[in-house]
């Protein structure tokens, strides 16, 4: 190709990413003072209907657990013990994994938030709510990889800082770890309330957070953390499919009268709209808006904090292996972005060109805080149907996430409040001693000190138990007669009826927690936005918690208290120096008409993360001096002697490691063999969780800002990468989970029959047949 040719090449690219106001005619777009046909509160739904809806999935939601329950009882032989109600097993699927975390992941703000972000800052809200939260979960597809290698039969994070650096610094993080859990909970709740109480017809919001904990309670209680699983499954296609019905009716489906229905007469509209001083030309066709990069630096600190400090993921990587963890965090972040990237930029756009047609916004202010955005459009696009699929997304948001919710505090609750400082089963000296015996479990420990305990399944006498408990048909069952295990085995059947009644308090606690959030009016864009004033100063000190052997339990302490007394105070100061008086009305209220209260917002987030990093690796490094190789192993042998003794950890690693051994302090492999054997899973995790995340903040954000102003072929092309994400991620949810389930269950099934055909066999040889030897008569003898 010669000069002239690659030069017109280029002119040609040039002059496709120039920017190009279309000259339209706005007035011929706009409805030219003709009356809306209804408002948001017209058509809504019956309450006849929507207490079918929810009576009608909260049914099919406890048949999900139930059905759980079976699988793994019957097809996996999973023992009914406390741990499979916080692990599901440790054993789940690539494919739930990935559902799993997309659904636990998509709140109801994800759905409010994200719309609101995109009506008020263009196509880069919608961009940067979406880049922002998928990166917190790319890049703990890592941190997930290092806690199975390094404390693989931990049941929560906060284990690892017990073991580590003591009951003081446990205890704090324990209050951050629930302190998320409310936030969380908080914003799900009032989300998904004030949708419910906006189009349905006398729901008030008593009943209506009493309805949702209902069903989130109901389900969480009879099939624990692997119910939700299952439920997440159902749930994420729901939301699949009606994030699509939307996206094809707003920009595919051109009906005559219709303001929307293609891709042209959004654009024109959104040319037409007068957007907000902070983007480029007043336009919400640009990247260069500064309200929207503001959110962007707020929603990635904050968003760290609700997934690092958050139980409910770690729950997710402890339920899998690490390879299994590593893709489904992976695949699971890649396929959520879909959710708010597309849902965000059909909903929040289509409110634009719709409040520019009818030359009025369609919601108040008040209503705008409140996340009512989807709720608005879908009243304008398809009308009664629209509040239907609304009232669906909601409740497959609200209960996904709430089931987590629950399950984390309850684990929170019950192992690392009432198991380590209520009443523990044995205090013994550090992790290294067994709670069975109270005898050290090895390292150096004298031989004739050593514990002898074998784990639970090479036990005969517990078999005998389990048979004896299954023939009982009565209410009050035997108790355990294995003089090993017997014991603790009635401990954990105590801690099951705790964990019972710590579902159901907690349960029961949101509803309280909605009722005075509501009744302070809390504004649900302003809690998103303080998540990481709140709980950013905790999320470096938890992650070199997993890696860094010269971290100290001083530096974690003071990182997380300072840390968080230094964001707060930024943000109250910053606040006041903008707005130049104290006022507390901005939070507590729906109103933030100008952006000092994103900004004062953006100084404490930054603090309170930039602080609890900075505290946390200065003080470790003046107050620890280097740990050799040999402190660092024995370092991380505490965090490997968390486990369970009656099903010990390496009991999910047999095939791996070919153990044989039976006792509990022999049967584990070495923490250098655990290396080596996830090393290529490792490496994985960090190579493309550093490099999806340079994509998404660095690369994707640069290139879109060589734009000012997007055209109208540039337009159809970004939604057309909408489009080809929303269907891809689509397909992957919906058949990617049930084919790796099925298939597992296959495997797990041809084991299963292989093992019975080895015990037959073997019992042949031991026992063999004997051929009976032909009786002789007397005449024969003759």
């Amino acid at each position: 190709m010669d000069h002239k040719a690659t030069m017109k090449v280029f002119s040609v690219m040039f002059l496709f990413w120039l920017p190009m106001r279309v000259e339209a005619d706005c007035d011929s777009l706009t409805a030219g003072g003709t009356a809306r046909p209804h408002h948001i509160n017209e058509e809504r739904l019956r309450f006849g209907s929507a207490c079918l809806i929810l009576l009608s999935f909260g049914c099919l939601a406890l048949s999900l657990a139930w059905m759980f329950n079976l699988i793994r009882s019957y097809v996996y032989n999973d023992r009914v013990m406390l741990d499979t109600d916080f692990d599901a097993g440790g054993r789940v699927s690539l494919g739930l994994t990935a559902t799993t975390i997309v659904s636990q992941w998509t709140w109801a703000a994800t759905l409010l938030q994200s719309s609101t972000v995109a009506a008020k800052n263009g196509i880069s809200g919608a961009f940067w709510y979406a880049a922002g939260a998928t990166i917190p979960l790319l890049l703990f597809a890592t941190i997930s990889v290092q806690l199975k290698v390094n404390a693989p039969g931990a049941k929560t994070f906060l284990q690892v800082i017990q073991a580590r650096f003591g009951n003081r610094t446990h205890l704090i993080y324990c209050f951050f770890a629930i302190l998320t859990n409310v936030i969380v909970t908080a914003m799900l709740m009032l989300g998904g309330c004030a949708v419910l109480t906006n189009i349905v017809d006398d729901l008030n919001l008593e009943f209506s957070s009493m309805v949702l904990v209902a069903i989130i309670g109901s389900y969480t209680f009879i099939g624990g953390l692997g119910a939700t699983f299952y439920v997440s499954y159902f749930n994420t296609a729901v939301v699949f499919a009606i994030l699509l019905v939307f996206l094809v009716k707003i920009f595919h489906s051109p009906v005559d009268g219709d303001p929307l229905g293609s891709i042209d007469r959004v654009y024109l509209l959104l040319n037409c709209s007068e957007g907000p001083d902070g983007n480029h030309e007043n336009s919400y066709l640009t990247f260069l808006s500064l309200d929207g990069f503001i959110f962007g630096v707020i929603n990635v600190v904050g968003n760290f904090g609700t997934v690092f400090v958050d139980q409910s993921y770690w729950q997710s990587s402890v339920a899998t292996k690490p390879k299994q963890g590593m893709w489904g965090f992976l695949l699971g972040g890649l396929v959520w972005f879909a959710v708010p990237f597309a849902f965000a930029t059909t909903m929040g756009l289509a409110y634009i060109a719709l409040s520019t047609y009818w030359g009025q916004d369609l919601l108040t202010p008040a209503e705008l805080g409140q996340g009512l955005v989807p709720v608005a459009v879908a009243n304008e696009v398809l009308g009664y149907k629209g509040h239907v699929l609304i009232v669906l997304m909601i409740l497959m948001s609200v209960t996904s996430t709430g089931s987590a919710e629950v399950i984390a505090i309850t684990s929170i609750v019950i192992y690392d409040l009432y198991q380590i400082h209520l009443k523990p089963y044995r205090r013994v000296a550090d992790t290294n001693g067994c709670i069975l015996c109270g005898k050290s479990r090895g390292r150096m420990a004298n031989p004739r000190d050593q514990c002898s305990c074998t784990s639970m399944t090479h036990c005969k006498q517990c078999s005998a138990d389990d048979v004896n408990q299954e023939n009982n048909k009565r209410v009050i069952k035997p108790g355990f007669k294995c003089k090993v295990h017997g014991n603790y085995r009635t401990y954990l059947e105590l801690l099951k009826y705790k964990r019972d009644w710590a579902i159901v308090i907690t349960s029961i606690l949101f509803i309280p927690l909605t009722l005075i959030c509501y009744r302070l009016n809390v504004n649900l864009e302003a809690l998103y936005n303080l998540m990481g004033v709140m709980i950013g100063s905790s999320v470096v000190p938890i992650v070199l918690a997993m890696f860094w052997s010269r971290l100290t339990g001083r530096a974690m302490e003071l990182a997380a208290v300072l840390g968080l007394v230094i964001g707060v105070l930024a943000w109250l100061l910053s606040s006041i120096i903008l707005h130049r008086k104290f006022d507390l009305s901005l939070f507590l209220q729906n109103s933030s008409e100008d952006n000092h209260f994103e900004f004062s917002m953006l100084i404490g987030n930054l603090a309170a993360i930039g602080s609890g990093g900075a505290i946390t690796i200065v003080v470790s490094l003046v107050t620890q001096p280097p740990v050799d190789e040999a402190q660092q192993t024995e370092l991380w042998e505490k965090t490997r002697d968390i486990d369970n003794p009656l099903s010990p950890w390496t009991e999910l690693y047999i095939k791996e490691f070919a153990i044989t051994e039976k006792k509990l302090v022999f049967n584990r492999p070495s923490l250098q063999q655990m290396k080596a054997e996830f090393m290529t899973t490792y490496r994985t995790a960090m190579f493309l969780g550093v490099l999806l995340t340079v994509i998404f903040i660095i690369v994707w954000p640069a290139l879109m800002t060589l734009v000012t102003v997007f055209s109208n072929t540039l337009f159809r092309w970004w939604i057309a990468l909408s489009d080809l994400w929303a269907f891809s991620a689509a397909i992957f949810i919906i058949v990617v989970p049930i084919a790796t389930e099925i298939m597992d269950m296959v495997k797990e099934i041809r084991a299963m029959r292989g093992t019975r055909r080895v015990n037959v066999s073997s019992d042949l040889e031991l026992n063999p047949v004997r051929t009976p030897k032909p009786v002789v008569t007397v005449s024969e003898q003759a």
